[in-house]
């Protein structure tokens, strides 16, 4: 506690604006499996373009092997087939889009029009919100108030802010692949309590005999979920049916474990580590780290583009954006924002132009061109911004956090 390395909600200081000027430039190399990066009439290096996905082999996922009442992947391909752009659900076809930033010092929520860049509101709700996470059917978004110890439910296609619901400390929030269960990450508590998807009643709540429980992603099959631990450096397989950990590891070096993310082809997980500067490739089935991929100082979030071809990294400590190459598993570029920043959680547009990032120590929001790195708008909101929402997104249900959909 006290340093900004420690868990953020006990965090009261910011992190030095860089010194970095200029256009947000793209660095590094690129995969041969990736379409080269052009220029544009500046010069200025633009990423790849959106094109089809590599083709590569998703294992375990026969008809048996899938968890009882989950929707089998739409492509036996790519994990997140469902993902491309603007391929809306019917629980969201025709909401108006929205960008939804929980402000965590502050006890608020900001509402921005992606298409004007513009504050359209901001309202109170619990103590300390730390998310803001799409139900499984899609229809809620739930306000996660941390030392509130409470959930506020909004309803996306009105607006509507409804009553919060007690839940005791709900730092992070997913949702079972089936959607019969809802997960509450309780950090403060070192616990994983599986509760009722609407209701949020409990249903059964797991030690995890770690600190810091925080984020997760879940396997192909919706079998297993992988959860990181920050503050003791661990990281927890959990059995999904079952509802108990099956698993535990140590990542090496002091590490300090962040988002997690399953790779197209759900060969690879990707974890983020803000003490390690990069990030854990995994095999999640032998539940094993394979190497360390360094890409910046605080790497924080992680976020899939719509063809499921790269990985945005967002390096909270450093102002900056890594760009990964799934086919590669290399970087292939890096975004610097302009006179600095603290890029930390959110998402990417509907129509994966736009890269939706809050400015977690800066009290701001980032809205960056996912074709070039460039950054269109700089939008000042509350303090402590953190996981922020693009909705409606494309997919067919939510697995939780920020919005992981498939």
């Amino acid at each position: 506690m006290g340093t900004r390395h420690r868990h953020d909600r006990w965090v009261g200081w910011g992190v030095p604006v860089l010194a970095a000027l200029g256009v947000l430039a793209l660095t590094g190399c690129t995969s041969p499996s990736a379409a080269p990066a052009s220029s544009d009439a500046n010069g200025t290096p633009r990423a790849p373009s959106i094109t089809a996905p590599p083709k590569a082999r998703v294992p375990n996922v026969s008809a048996g092997g899938l968890l009882p009442g989950m929707s089998p992947p739409l492509d036996p391909n790519d994990v997140y087939a469902a993902n491309r752009p603007n391929q809306f659900a019917p629980a969201v076809r025709g909401m108006a889009p929205r960008i939804w930033v929980p402000n965590s010092e502050a006890g608020t929520v900001t509402v921005i029009d992606p298409k004007s860049y513009r504050v359209l509101r901001t309202f109170r709700v619990g103590r300390n919100p730390h998310h803001v996470v799409p139900s499984w059917d899609l229809k809620t978004l739930w306000v996660n108030n941390t030392q509130g110890n409470s959930l506020t439910p909004i309803n996306p296609a009105t607006g509507r802010v409804g009553r919060a619901v007690p839940v005791r400390d709900p730092y992070n929030l997913y949702f079972t692949p089936d959607g019969k269960d809802a997960v509450v990450l309780a950090s403060r508590d070192r616990q994983i309590v599986f509760r009722h998807p609407r209701t949020m009643a409990v249903r059964k709540t797991v030690p995890a005999g770690c600190a810091g429980v925080n984020h997760a992603d879940f396997s192909v099959d919706g079998r297993y979920f992988i959860v990181s631990c920050e503050f003791s450096g661990q990281l927890l397989k959990v059995d999904v049916a079952a509802k108990k950990v099956i698993g535990s590891l140590r990542v090496p070096g002091g590490g300090m474990p962040q988002d997690v993310k399953i790779a197209p082809d759900a060969e690879t997980w990707y974890v983020a580590d803000m003490h390690r500067h990069g990030m854990w490739l995994l095999d999640g089935d032998r539940f094993r780290i394979i190497r360390l991929l360094p890409t910046g100082r605080g790497a924080h979030g992680l976020y899939v583009s719509r063809d499921s071809r790269f990985l945005y990294v967002s390096n909270r400590d450093e102002g900056t954006i890594s760009v990964l190459a799934f086919a590669s598993r290399r970087l292939v570029g890096t975004w610097r924002l302009p006179r600095g920043g603290s890029p930390d959680m959110g998402g990417v547009s509907a129509d994966g132009r736009v890269l939706w990032l809050a400015g977690r120590y800066h009290a701001e929001v980032y809205a960056i061109d996912t074709r070039n790195g460039r950054l269109i708008k700089r939008i000042p909101v509350g303090a402590g911004p953190h996981g922020l929402c693009v909705y409606p997104q494309p997919g067919r249900y939510s697995l939780g956090h920020t919005g992981i959909l498939r």
